[in-house]
């Protein structure tokens, strides 16, 4: 058993690997490919090494993520507020440094998460009860929130949340298979790696430092990792709310931070929100990631022995993924300015529209099409990206409310 638990844990941080640095691939659709054919797999495996293979890809793939959002411009639903300050970084050959800062905050949410267990346990049965009855009305003041810090339009903002809201429940319902796929691509993805296009970058040699050589103050970790803890748990329970609107609820709160804080911020952020949500399974079985909703199909009971080796899986997945993504960052700090970065941004774009065709069909193309378009619109009027996770927030809303 403890040799199926490794190879199961070393496989699962191969594939995050892979999930992580191909855009368009998520994880949420590995464990829905996992689950779909678990009769198969349940004939050989137990249901605990099935879990474990599924949160060491997760947490990898948290570590692994910002690799194509810092250097190719191609983020997920959880990376794409590294946009911003990790592209300026990579313009100034700054790449490594970027990513070994969102290393940094995701090391430490590992700890973080470990060091919180017990409050979560502890609490959430008492707390989430009274919060699930109001939680419409959370999420609309979450969203208020989001609008209120908007500095270029808040009427343009509330508009693309609107707009954004509505394609995303058009999506749902309508009769495509992995909807959240082109809906979250076109959004985020296409939409960012067209304006990459449309700006013919050039990449400048990229500098690797080494890990002593980048340095930090203790005063920037601390208000980074402060900004994280005030969001980050209630992010990996609460529905619709996700890595992007954790680290602007916890960047408003603690103070404007600058770049290399807001990195380590969101390190931090997407790492623990998704550890914590394996927390949470176990504590009041109910959480908001795909990969721990897989693992409650998986494992029904939840025993303490099995949260321990939860628990274990996340650490050790945890640190592995740390060296990987150096190596990694490296490598692509060095192949990076070899390539044609225009030619490989339109390269990924096609890849991901072939992407969306093999998994959603032409109706989800459709929906790519419209999503993709959305995100132009919000990046030519400056509007926060954040703002597009209305696709997710008002439907969540809606399902609450009706």
């Amino acid at each position: 058993m403890l040799l199926e638990l490794i190879l199961a844990l070393l496989i699962g941080v191969s594939a995050g690997t892979i999930t992580g640095l191909i855009p368009g691939i998520h994880i949420n659709l590995i464990a829905v490919l996992l689950l779909g054919f678990s009769a198969f797999f349940l004939t050989y495996f137990s249901p605990l090494v099935l879990a474990v293979f599924i949160i060491s890809m997760a947490i990898c793939h948290t570590f692994i993520d910002y690799i194509p959002s810092i250097y190719l411009g191609a983020p997920d639903e959880d990376t794409i507020l590294s946009i911003l300050p990790g592209h300026e970084m990579l313009i100034k050959g700054r790449a490594y440094e970027a990513i070994i800062l969102t290393l940094y905050g995701s090391l430490a949410a590992i700890i973080l998460s470990l060091l919180l267990s017990p409050i979560f346990i502890y609490l959430l049965p008492i707390i989430y009860p009274p919060m699930n009855n109001i939680m419409p009305f959370i999420l609309i003041i979450a969203s208020g929130f989001l609008f209120y810090f908007e500095k270029k339009s808040k009427i343009w903002a509330i508009i693309i949340f609107i707009l954004a809201g509505l394609l995303g429940i058009a999506s749902l319902n309508l009769n495509i298979k992995e909807p959240l796929l082109p809906l979250l691509t076109g959004l985020f993805g296409a939409s960012s790696l067209i304006t990459s296009i449309m700006k013919k970058q050039k990449i400048p040699k990229q500098q690797v430092k080494k890990l002593r050589q980048i340095k930090i103050r203790k005063k920037s970790i601390l208000r980074a990792l402060s900004a994280s803890l005030i969001a980050s748990p209630l992010c990996s329970f609460l529905p619709g709310l996700g890595s992007g609107q954790a680290a602007v609820i916890g960047s408003e709160v603690t103070g404007d931070l600058d770049r290399k804080e807001f990195l380590i911020l969101l390190g931090a952020i997407n790492t623990m929100v998704m550890g914590l949500s394996f927390i949470a399974l176990y504590s009041i079985q109910k959480s908001r990631t795909g990969a721990a909703v897989a693992i409650g199909k998986l494992l029904q009971d939840i025993t303490f022995s099995n949260f321990f080796i939860i628990l274990a899986a996340i650490s050790i997945s945890g640190i592995i993924a740390f060296f990987l993504t150096i190596f990694l960052a490296k490598a692509f700090s060095k192949k990076i300015t070899k390539v044609k970065y225009n030619k490989l941004s339109l390269a990924i774009l096609i890849f991901l529209a072939v992407i969306v065709l093999i998994f959603s069909n032409w109706l989800g193309f459709l929906v790519f099409v419209v999503s993709t378009s959305l995100g132009l619109t919000c990046i030519f009027l400056g509007i926060k990206r954040i703002h597009l996770m209305g696709s997710l927030l008002i439907p969540t809303i809606l399902f609450y409310l009706l």
